[in-house]
Protein backbone atom coordinates (compact mmCIF):
# COMPACT_ATOMS: atom_id res chain seq x y z
CA UNK A 1 0.00 0.00 0.00
CA UNK A 2 1.41 3.47 -0.87
CA UNK A 3 1.40 6.53 1.38
CA UNK A 4 -2.07 8.03 1.74
CA UNK A 5 -1.68 11.77 1.28
CA UNK A 6 -3.21 14.20 3.80
CA UNK A 7 -3.81 17.95 3.80
CA UNK A 8 -2.05 17.88 7.19
CA UNK A 9 1.41 18.33 5.67
CA UNK A 10 3.41 16.79 8.53
CA UNK A 11 1.53 13.51 7.95
CA UNK A 12 3.18 13.16 4.52
CA UNK A 13 6.74 13.02 5.86
CA UNK A 14 8.46 9.64 5.41
CA UNK A 15 9.86 10.02 8.94
CA UNK A 16 6.63 10.46 10.88
CA UNK A 17 5.16 7.54 12.82
CA UNK A 18 1.69 8.88 12.16
CA UNK A 19 0.79 9.21 8.47
CA UNK A 20 -2.79 9.00 7.26
CA UNK A 21 -2.26 5.25 6.89
CA UNK A 22 -1.97 4.95 10.68
CA UNK A 23 -4.46 7.06 12.70
CA UNK A 24 -3.66 5.57 16.14
CA UNK A 25 -5.96 6.13 19.11
CA UNK A 26 -4.93 7.91 22.31
CA UNK A 27 -6.03 10.20 25.13
CA UNK A 28 -4.56 13.68 25.50
CA UNK A 29 -4.97 16.95 27.35
CA UNK A 30 -3.82 20.48 26.62
CA UNK A 31 -2.73 22.64 29.56
CA UNK A 32 -5.23 22.36 32.40
CA UNK A 33 -7.91 20.88 30.12
CA UNK A 34 -9.62 17.57 30.76
CA UNK A 35 -8.30 14.44 29.00
CA UNK A 36 -10.01 13.77 25.67
CA UNK A 37 -9.90 11.08 23.00
CA UNK A 38 -7.71 11.91 20.05
CA UNK A 39 -6.06 10.48 16.95
CA UNK A 40 -2.46 11.20 15.97
CA UNK A 41 -1.90 12.60 12.47
CA UNK A 42 1.61 13.80 11.63
CA UNK A 43 2.75 16.15 14.39
CA UNK A 44 -0.85 16.93 15.38
CA UNK A 45 -3.64 15.33 17.40
CA UNK A 46 -7.21 15.41 16.12
CA UNK A 47 -9.72 15.87 18.93
CA UNK A 48 -12.33 13.21 18.15
CA UNK A 49 -14.28 14.05 21.29
CA UNK A 50 -14.92 17.50 19.79
CA UNK A 51 -15.91 15.99 16.44
CA UNK A 52 -18.46 13.77 18.17
CA UNK A 53 -19.82 16.73 20.13
CA UNK A 54 -20.32 18.62 16.88
CA UNK A 55 -22.11 15.72 15.21
CA UNK A 56 -19.30 14.90 12.79
CA UNK A 57 -18.56 11.45 14.29
CA UNK A 58 -21.83 9.72 15.10
CA UNK A 59 -21.16 6.03 15.60
CA UNK A 60 -23.93 5.00 18.00
CA UNK A 61 -27.12 6.25 19.62
CA UNK A 62 -25.13 7.41 22.66
CA UNK A 63 -21.75 9.17 22.84
CA UNK A 64 -18.64 7.00 23.09
CA UNK A 65 -15.94 9.71 23.17
CA UNK A 66 -17.33 11.65 26.15
CA UNK A 67 -15.02 9.67 28.46
CA UNK A 68 -11.18 9.73 28.59
CA UNK A 69 -10.67 6.18 27.33
CA UNK A 70 -11.43 4.16 24.19
CA UNK A 71 -13.25 1.24 25.82
CA UNK A 72 -16.75 2.46 24.95
CA UNK A 73 -15.79 2.86 21.31
CA UNK A 74 -14.05 -0.54 21.20
CA UNK A 75 -17.20 -2.13 22.54
CA UNK A 76 -19.09 -1.07 19.38
CA UNK A 77 -17.22 -3.71 17.41
CA UNK A 78 -15.35 -4.12 14.11
CA UNK A 79 -18.05 -2.60 11.91
CA UNK A 80 -17.90 0.65 13.89
CA UNK A 81 -14.08 0.54 13.93
CA UNK A 82 -14.08 0.35 10.13
CA UNK A 83 -16.66 3.13 9.78
CA UNK A 84 -14.61 5.35 12.10
CA UNK A 85 -11.46 4.93 9.99
CA UNK A 86 -13.34 5.59 6.76
CA UNK A 87 -14.80 8.82 8.19
CA UNK A 88 -11.39 10.02 9.38
CA UNK A 89 -9.77 9.18 6.05
CA UNK A 90 -12.42 11.37 4.42
CA UNK A 91 -11.85 14.25 6.83
CA UNK A 92 -8.04 14.12 6.69
CA UNK A 93 -7.31 13.00 3.10
CA UNK A 94 -5.71 15.49 0.72
CA UNK A 95 -8.98 15.99 -1.19
CA UNK A 96 -11.11 16.55 1.93
CA UNK A 97 -13.79 19.21 1.55
CA UNK A 98 -14.37 19.97 5.25
CA UNK A 99 -10.90 21.14 6.28
CA UNK A 100 -12.28 24.39 7.69
CA UNK A 101 -14.43 22.40 10.13
CA UNK A 102 -11.63 20.00 11.06
CA UNK A 103 -8.66 22.33 11.44
CA UNK A 104 -9.82 24.02 14.69
CA UNK A 105 -9.77 20.60 16.36
CA UNK A 106 -6.12 19.86 15.53
CA UNK A 107 -3.61 20.38 18.36
CA UNK A 108 0.20 20.16 18.22
CA UNK A 109 1.43 16.95 19.83
CA UNK A 110 4.31 18.93 21.31
CA UNK A 111 1.82 20.79 23.54
CA UNK A 112 -0.14 17.73 24.62
CA UNK A 113 0.10 15.55 27.67
CA UNK A 114 -0.66 11.91 26.88
CA UNK A 115 -2.62 9.62 29.20
CA UNK A 116 -3.55 5.93 29.39
CA UNK A 117 -5.45 5.26 26.16
CA UNK A 118 -7.83 2.68 27.63
CA UNK A 119 -8.92 1.20 30.94
CA UNK A 120 -7.11 -2.12 31.40
CA UNK A 121 -9.62 -4.74 32.48
CA UNK A 122 -7.21 -7.68 32.94
CA UNK A 123 -3.55 -8.18 32.04
CA UNK A 124 -2.06 -11.47 30.89
CA UNK A 125 1.58 -11.77 29.89
CA UNK A 126 2.87 -14.60 27.73
CA UNK A 127 6.22 -16.30 27.21
CA UNK A 128 5.88 -16.82 23.47
CA UNK A 129 9.23 -15.79 21.97
CA UNK A 130 11.28 -18.89 21.13
CA UNK A 131 14.66 -17.14 21.06
CA UNK A 132 13.97 -15.56 24.46
CA UNK A 133 12.71 -18.80 26.01
CA UNK A 134 15.70 -20.70 24.59
CA UNK A 135 18.18 -18.12 25.88
CA UNK A 136 16.72 -18.03 29.37
CA UNK A 137 16.35 -21.80 29.52
CA UNK A 138 19.93 -22.31 28.37
CA UNK A 139 21.22 -19.97 31.08
CA UNK A 140 19.43 -21.79 33.88
CA UNK A 141 19.00 -25.39 32.66
CA UNK A 142 21.51 -25.84 29.84
CA UNK A 143 20.85 -26.06 26.08
CA UNK A 144 19.59 -29.64 26.22
CA UNK A 145 16.68 -28.61 28.52
CA UNK A 146 16.22 -25.00 27.39
CA UNK A 147 12.51 -25.26 26.52
CA UNK A 148 9.98 -26.78 28.93
CA UNK A 149 8.25 -29.89 27.49
CA UNK A 150 4.99 -27.99 26.91
CA UNK A 151 6.51 -24.92 25.23
CA UNK A 152 6.19 -26.05 21.60
CA UNK A 153 2.55 -27.06 22.17
CA UNK A 154 0.89 -24.16 24.04
CA UNK A 155 1.42 -20.42 24.53
CA UNK A 156 2.53 -20.22 28.18
CA UNK A 157 1.36 -17.20 30.19
CA UNK A 158 0.56 -15.83 33.63
CA UNK A 159 -2.06 -13.44 34.96
CA UNK A 160 -0.47 -10.10 35.85
CA UNK A 161 -1.57 -6.89 37.56
CA UNK A 162 -3.83 -4.56 35.58
CA UNK A 163 -3.46 -1.99 38.37
CA UNK A 164 0.24 -1.43 37.68
CA UNK A 165 -0.04 -0.90 33.91
CA UNK A 166 1.15 2.67 33.29
CA UNK A 167 1.45 4.94 30.27
CA UNK A 168 4.77 5.89 28.70
CA UNK A 169 6.68 8.52 30.68
CA UNK A 170 5.79 7.04 34.07
CA UNK A 171 8.39 6.69 36.81
CA UNK A 172 8.43 3.96 39.45
CA UNK A 173 10.59 2.79 42.32
CA UNK A 174 12.92 -0.17 42.44
CA UNK A 175 10.94 -2.92 44.20
CA UNK A 176 11.69 -4.55 47.52
CA UNK A 177 11.32 -8.29 47.82
CA UNK A 178 12.63 -11.57 49.15
CA UNK A 179 16.00 -12.41 47.64
CA UNK A 180 18.10 -15.52 48.14
CA UNK A 181 21.63 -15.93 46.85
CA UNK A 182 22.48 -19.50 45.72
CA UNK A 183 24.99 -19.91 48.58
CA UNK A 184 22.82 -18.32 51.28
CA UNK A 185 21.08 -20.36 53.96
CA UNK A 186 18.01 -18.10 54.09
CA UNK A 187 16.41 -15.29 52.09
CA UNK A 188 16.72 -11.59 52.91
CA UNK A 189 14.33 -8.68 52.34
CA UNK A 190 16.04 -6.06 50.17
CA UNK A 191 15.66 -3.96 47.03
CA UNK A 192 15.98 -5.93 43.80
CA UNK A 193 19.55 -5.91 42.48
CA UNK A 194 18.73 -7.46 39.09
CA UNK A 195 15.94 -5.28 37.76
CA UNK A 196 15.26 -5.74 34.06
CA UNK A 197 13.26 -4.54 31.06
CA UNK A 198 11.43 -6.73 28.55
CA UNK A 199 10.69 -5.57 25.01
CA UNK A 200 7.19 -6.74 24.08
CA UNK A 201 4.06 -5.90 22.11
CA UNK A 202 0.64 -5.74 23.73
CA UNK A 203 -2.63 -6.74 22.06
CA UNK A 204 -5.70 -4.75 23.17
CA UNK A 205 -8.87 -6.85 23.22
CA UNK A 206 -11.78 -4.86 21.81
CA UNK A 207 -14.60 -7.43 21.98
CA UNK A 208 -15.77 -9.71 24.79
CA UNK A 209 -16.03 -13.48 24.60
CA UNK A 210 -18.36 -15.99 26.19
CA UNK A 211 -17.01 -19.44 25.51
CA UNK A 212 -14.23 -20.66 23.24
CA UNK A 213 -13.22 -18.67 20.18
CA UNK A 214 -11.16 -19.81 17.20
CA UNK A 215 -7.86 -18.23 16.18
CA UNK A 216 -9.66 -16.42 13.35
CA UNK A 217 -12.36 -15.14 15.71
CA UNK A 218 -9.71 -14.08 18.23
CA UNK A 219 -7.93 -12.08 15.54
CA UNK A 220 -11.17 -10.19 14.81
CA UNK A 221 -11.58 -9.43 18.54
CA UNK A 222 -8.26 -7.57 18.74
CA UNK A 223 -8.75 -3.81 18.42
CA UNK A 224 -5.08 -2.90 18.09
CA UNK A 225 -1.57 -3.08 19.47
CA UNK A 226 0.73 -1.09 21.77
CA UNK A 227 4.39 -1.28 22.69
CA UNK A 228 4.81 -2.91 26.09
CA UNK A 229 7.66 -3.09 28.61
CA UNK A 230 7.08 -5.83 31.17
CA UNK A 231 9.52 -4.76 33.90
CA UNK A 232 10.93 -7.71 35.83
CA UNK A 233 12.86 -8.18 39.08
CA UNK A 234 14.92 -11.21 38.11
CA UNK A 235 16.28 -11.94 41.57
CA UNK A 236 12.85 -11.79 43.21
CA UNK A 237 11.55 -14.03 40.42
CA UNK A 238 14.33 -16.59 40.84
CA UNK A 239 13.36 -17.19 44.49
CA UNK A 240 9.58 -17.01 44.24
CA UNK A 241 8.63 -18.64 40.93
CA UNK A 242 8.61 -22.28 42.09
CA UNK A 243 6.06 -23.78 41.81
CA UNK A 244 3.46 -21.26 40.57
CA UNK A 245 5.50 -18.88 38.42
CA UNK A 246 5.94 -15.07 38.46
CA UNK A 247 4.23 -13.03 41.18
CA UNK A 248 5.84 -10.04 42.91
CA UNK A 249 8.71 -9.99 40.41
CA UNK A 250 6.28 -8.81 37.75
CA UNK A 251 3.96 -6.64 39.86
CA UNK A 252 5.99 -3.41 40.02
CA UNK A 253 5.03 -1.91 36.67
CA UNK A 254 4.15 -2.57 33.06
CA UNK A 255 4.57 0.37 30.68
CA UNK A 256 2.63 0.77 27.43
CA UNK A 257 2.85 3.29 24.61
CA UNK A 258 0.16 6.02 24.63
CA UNK A 259 -1.07 5.21 21.11
CA UNK A 260 -3.08 2.12 20.12
CA UNK A 261 -2.33 1.29 16.49
CA UNK A 262 -5.54 -0.22 15.16
CA UNK A 263 -5.34 -3.65 13.59
CA UNK A 264 -6.56 -2.24 10.26
CA UNK A 265 -3.47 -0.03 9.99
CA UNK A 266 -1.24 -3.11 10.35
CA UNK A 267 -2.96 -5.25 7.70
CA UNK A 268 -0.41 -4.54 4.92
CA UNK A 269 2.37 -5.83 7.17
CA UNK A 270 1.03 -9.29 8.06
CA UNK A 271 3.52 -12.17 8.07
CA UNK A 272 3.29 -15.83 9.04
CA UNK A 273 4.50 -17.37 12.26
CA UNK A 274 7.67 -19.51 12.03
CA UNK A 275 7.67 -23.11 10.85
CA UNK A 276 6.46 -25.43 13.60
CA UNK A 277 8.88 -27.88 15.18
CA UNK A 278 5.90 -29.87 16.43
CA UNK A 279 2.45 -29.76 14.88
CA UNK A 280 0.00 -27.74 16.94
CA UNK A 281 -3.34 -29.16 18.01
CA UNK A 282 -6.08 -28.20 15.52
CA UNK A 283 -7.62 -25.42 17.63
CA UNK A 284 -4.32 -23.46 17.66
CA UNK A 285 -3.49 -23.71 13.96
CA UNK A 286 -3.44 -20.42 12.06
CA UNK A 287 -5.86 -19.86 9.14
CA UNK A 288 -3.39 -17.35 7.63
CA UNK A 289 -0.61 -14.91 8.53
CA UNK A 290 -1.12 -13.83 12.15
CA UNK A 291 2.05 -11.86 12.96
CA UNK A 292 3.25 -8.45 11.74
CA UNK A 293 6.56 -7.18 10.40
CA UNK A 294 7.18 -4.60 13.13
CA UNK A 295 10.73 -3.36 13.61
CA UNK A 296 11.54 -2.84 17.29
CA UNK A 297 14.36 -1.26 19.26
CA UNK A 298 15.16 -0.27 22.83
CA UNK A 299 17.37 2.49 24.27
CA UNK A 300 18.82 2.96 27.73
CA UNK A 301 19.74 6.42 29.01
CA UNK A 302 21.41 6.83 32.40
CA UNK A 303 20.38 9.85 34.43
CA UNK A 304 22.42 12.86 33.31
CA UNK A 305 23.61 11.23 30.07
CA UNK A 306 23.49 13.47 27.02
CA UNK A 307 22.02 10.79 24.79
CA UNK A 308 20.70 7.23 24.99
CA UNK A 309 22.37 4.04 23.78
CA UNK A 310 20.43 1.66 21.56
CA UNK A 311 20.91 -1.75 23.17
CA UNK A 312 18.76 -4.00 20.96
CA UNK A 313 17.02 -4.21 17.59
CA UNK A 314 14.56 -6.99 16.85
CA UNK A 315 11.21 -7.66 15.11
CA UNK A 316 7.75 -8.82 16.19
CA UNK A 317 7.78 -11.40 13.39
CA UNK A 318 10.16 -13.48 15.56
CA UNK A 319 7.32 -14.58 17.85
CA UNK A 320 6.42 -18.28 17.91
CA UNK A 321 2.79 -17.67 18.88
CA UNK A 322 0.65 -14.76 17.68
CA UNK A 323 -1.66 -12.69 19.86
CA UNK A 324 -4.64 -14.34 18.14
CA UNK A 325 -3.35 -17.78 19.17
CA UNK A 326 -2.75 -16.54 22.71
CA UNK A 327 -6.27 -15.11 22.90
CA UNK A 328 -7.80 -18.28 21.47
CA UNK A 329 -5.97 -20.43 24.02
CA UNK A 330 -6.97 -18.05 26.83
CA UNK A 331 -10.67 -18.75 26.17
CA UNK A 332 -10.46 -22.54 26.21
CA UNK A 333 -10.87 -23.00 29.99
CA UNK A 334 -14.07 -20.96 30.06
CA UNK A 335 -12.81 -17.60 31.33
CA UNK A 336 -14.60 -14.76 29.53
CA UNK A 337 -12.46 -12.09 27.88
CA UNK A 338 -13.39 -8.44 28.42
CA UNK A 339 -13.19 -5.25 26.41
CA UNK A 340 -9.92 -3.69 27.54
CA UNK A 341 -8.06 -6.90 28.31
CA UNK A 342 -4.34 -6.56 27.57
CA UNK A 343 -2.20 -9.46 26.32
CA UNK A 344 1.58 -9.12 26.52
CA UNK A 345 3.36 -10.98 23.73
CA UNK A 346 6.30 -12.13 25.79
CA UNK A 347 9.85 -10.88 25.30
CA UNK A 348 10.70 -10.45 21.62
CA UNK A 349 14.22 -11.61 20.90
CA UNK A 350 15.89 -12.56 17.64
CA UNK A 351 18.64 -15.03 16.75
CA UNK A 352 21.66 -12.79 17.39
CA UNK A 353 22.95 -11.12 20.56
CA UNK A 354 22.03 -7.66 19.24
CA UNK A 355 18.42 -8.89 18.83
CA UNK A 356 17.87 -9.91 22.46
CA UNK A 357 14.90 -8.21 24.12
CA UNK A 358 16.02 -8.09 27.77
CA UNK A 359 19.12 -7.16 29.75
CA UNK A 360 19.11 -10.65 31.25
CA UNK A 361 19.83 -12.02 27.77
CA UNK A 362 21.98 -9.15 26.53
CA UNK A 363 24.35 -9.50 29.50
CA UNK A 364 23.90 -13.29 29.65
CA UNK A 365 22.86 -13.19 33.28
CA UNK A 366 25.40 -10.49 34.14
CA UNK A 367 28.44 -12.34 32.76
CA UNK A 368 28.74 -10.18 29.61
CA UNK A 369 27.79 -6.57 30.55
CA UNK A 370 26.43 -4.27 27.86
CA UNK A 371 28.70 -1.35 26.97
CA UNK A 372 26.94 2.03 26.75
CA UNK A 373 28.00 5.02 24.65
CA UNK A 374 28.73 6.86 27.91
CA UNK A 375 31.52 4.39 28.73
CA UNK A 376 29.43 2.74 31.46
CA UNK A 377 28.34 -0.89 31.52
CA UNK A 378 25.01 -2.45 32.37
CA UNK A 379 24.13 -5.97 33.39
CA UNK A 380 20.83 -4.83 34.90
CA UNK A 381 19.24 -1.43 35.44
CA UNK A 382 20.69 1.23 37.72
CA UNK A 383 18.63 3.86 39.57
CA UNK A 384 17.88 6.79 37.26
CA UNK A 385 18.00 4.73 34.06
CA UNK A 386 15.32 5.37 31.45
CA UNK A 387 14.34 2.66 28.97
CA UNK A 388 12.58 3.73 25.76
CA UNK A 389 11.02 1.31 23.28
CA UNK A 390 10.15 2.19 19.68
CA UNK A 391 8.38 0.22 16.96
CA UNK A 392 7.28 0.78 13.38
CA UNK A 393 6.31 -0.93 10.14
CA UNK A 394 8.11 0.10 6.94
CA UNK A 395 5.81 0.98 4.04
CA UNK A 396 6.59 2.32 0.57
CA UNK A 397 7.88 5.79 1.47
CA UNK A 398 6.16 5.87 4.86
CA UNK A 399 6.07 4.14 8.24
CA UNK A 400 3.28 3.11 10.58
CA UNK A 401 4.69 3.66 14.05
CA UNK A 402 3.74 3.38 17.70
CA UNK A 403 5.58 6.44 19.04
CA UNK A 404 7.69 5.84 22.13
CA UNK A 405 7.20 3.76 25.26
CA UNK A 406 9.46 5.06 28.03
CA UNK A 407 9.83 4.47 31.74
CA UNK A 408 12.30 5.55 34.42
CA UNK A 409 13.55 3.55 37.40
CA UNK A 410 13.80 5.48 40.68
CA UNK A 411 15.55 4.34 43.89
CA UNK A 412 13.74 1.98 46.23
CA UNK A 413 11.43 3.65 48.74
CA UNK A 414 12.43 3.93 52.39
CA UNK A 415 11.07 0.99 54.38
CA UNK A 416 8.10 1.69 56.64
CA UNK A 417 8.72 1.17 60.32
CA UNK A 418 8.61 -2.48 61.32
CA UNK A 419 9.61 -3.94 57.92
CA UNK A 420 13.33 -4.16 58.62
Amino acid sequence: MPLLKSWVESANSPDTDFPLNNLPCGVFSIGEGEPRCGVAIGDMILDVTALEEEGMLTLSDTPVFDVPFWNDFMELGPEAWSKFRIMLLGYLGEKAEQTASIEPHLHPRSRARLHMPFMVAEFTDFYAGKHHASNVGTMFRGPENALPPNWLHIPIGYNGRASSVKVSGSEFNRPWGQLKAPDADAPSFAPSKRFDMELEMGAVVGQPSDGMVSVAEADEMIFGYVLLNDWSARDIQAWEYQPLGPFQAKATATTISPWIVMRAALEPFRVSTPAREKELLPYLREPGPMLYDIKLEADIQPEGAARPTTITRTNYREMYYSSAQQLCHHTTAGAPMNVGDLLGSGTISGPERENRGSLLELSWGGKEPVELDTGEERSFMEDGDTITLRGWCEGDGYRVGFGECGGKLLPAVKLPEGFA
